[in-house]
């Protein structure tokens, strides 16, 4: 009698696929500004964290014509 032959598993197989899905961000409001951020991220808007000033964000100047 012969030994049965190796098959591949296909529950094994989507199991180890379902572990590769792209997860949505979960998004909140900026508590400074207002702008929609992810969740325990500094805003890349005005660069506050949990109310305090974290990065120092550059402010554009107008340049005038001459």
């Amino acid at each position: 009698m012969t030994t049965s032959r190796r098959h591949s598993n296909s529950r094994r197989d989507s199991r180890r696929k379902n572990n590769k899905r792209v997860m949505a961000a979960s998004l909140v409001r900026c508590s400074n500004c207002g702008a929609m951020r992810i969740s325990h991220r500094v805003c890349s808007e005005c660069g506050y964290y949990n109310g305090k000033p974290v990065v120092a964000k550059k402010v554009k100047e107008k340049q005038t014509a001459k």
